[in-house]
């Protein structure tokens, strides 16, 4: 069965706008890092400071009302609603639409994802293609889900950087035509085994670019003289402790998602090849991935390798595991040879 050329040029067409409206949202977040919308609005800050400003309208216009009258009490009320808006912290307004825009996008991605795939009838994950906008939306759902909790609007323009390099990619050097699967991809574990690695590489990219400002957070910290570039940038993001305590907990609750994609990736090899095992260049480094990730969480938990030592660590992972997403493909030969990657 050919693919649907017009479900598959409706993909590319909704990636390209994804791509677009990603590039507004970038811009909405950097400008809104650059004004300095960081630490002051982490973990709820946002919603106090919105509820103490509606309190303080309320007692003043409840004062006034007494003093002048419901006439006088309405315009008193128009007044502090707009100085309200007009206090808003530098920033907030641009934080605000990139993060709408960053909805938006999202959703365009989505929509391509299954316009791709049901152009060939099957999920969009055969090829390094589609597997990396499976990645990067992967990427942008996990950082909204958690900002429906926290305010991310200072980790939103190097996450958003991170997916459009990632659609960038996949768009100029990963292309491939929408086409049937490959004997050995047909299987159910497709969608078991590929699934579990799609959401754990967006929780990794988050963790990483979290932990890459912790350690220049904690660097500000402990050294006053950091230099300007490090002083700027750590003076918008949180405290190095808070930092370091929610990379911890986003890779210690992917990590064991990870240890099931590998299981799930051997139980996939003795169906299609006829072994669990076989030091395939690619199953070599997901193990590799998992042995690092899994000597972080145990640095983390070990005194004197706490902090930077066991942040490093956390890097080092995430550097391994781009390996195996993209150098494994490139530079190795294996029975993976199927990513579509020329």
């Amino acid at each position: 069965m050919s693919a649907n050329e017009s479900l598959a040029q409706l993909s590319n067409g909704m990636v390209y706008a994804s791509m677009v409206v990603y590039a507004g949202s970038f811009i909405g977040f950097a400008a809104s890092f650059a004004a300095g919308r960081g630490q002051q609005e982490d973990d709820g800050a946002v919603a106090d400071s919105s509820a103490s400003s509606t309190v303080r309208a309320v007692d003043v216009t409840s004062a006034t009302m007494a003093e002048s009258g419901s006439a006088g009490g309405t315009a008193t009320l128009t007044k502090t609603r707009d100085e309200d808006v007009e206090a808003l912290p530098p920033g907030r307004r641009a934080g605000n639409i990139a993060m709408s825009l960053m909805w938006l996008a999202t959703a365009f991605l989505l929509a391509g994802e299954i316009a791709r795939g049901a152009s060939a009838g099957r999920v969009p994950w055969g090829n390094m293609y589609e597997f990396s906008l499976s990645a990067a939306l992967a990427t942008a759902v996990v950082f909204l889900a958690i900002s429906t909790r926290r305010n991310l609007r200072w980790l939103g323009v190097f996450v958003v950087g991170a997916i459009l390099l990632t659609l960038g990619a996949a768009v100029t050097i990963l292309y491939t035509e929408s086409a049937q699967l490959v004997p050995a991809l047909k299987s159910v574990w497709l969608v078991i085994h590929v699934l579990a690695a799609i959401i754990c590489g967006g929780a990794f990219t988050i963790g990483a670019a979290v932990t890459a400002l912790y350690l220049v957070r904690d660097r500000a910290e402990v050294k006053a003289d950091g230099g300007p570039v490090t002083g700027w940038l750590s003076s918008r993001v949180p405290p190095a402790k808070r930092l370091d305590t929610m990379a911890y907990r986003i890779n210690a609750f992917v990590f064991p998602l990870w240890t099931f994609a590998v299981i799930a990736g051997a139980i996939w090899a003795e169906n299609a090849w006829g072994r669990y095992w076989g030091w395939d260049p690619k199953e070599t480094w997901a193990f590799i991935t998992w042995v690092i990730y899994a000597g972080y969480l145990h640095a983390r938990a070990t005194a004197g390798w706490r902090g930077r030592k066991a942040a490093v660590i956390c890097l080092v992972g995430y550097v391994a595991f781009l390996i195996n997403y993209f150098g494994v493909n490139f530079y190795a030969s294996g029975l993976h040879s199927y990513a579509g990657v020329s």
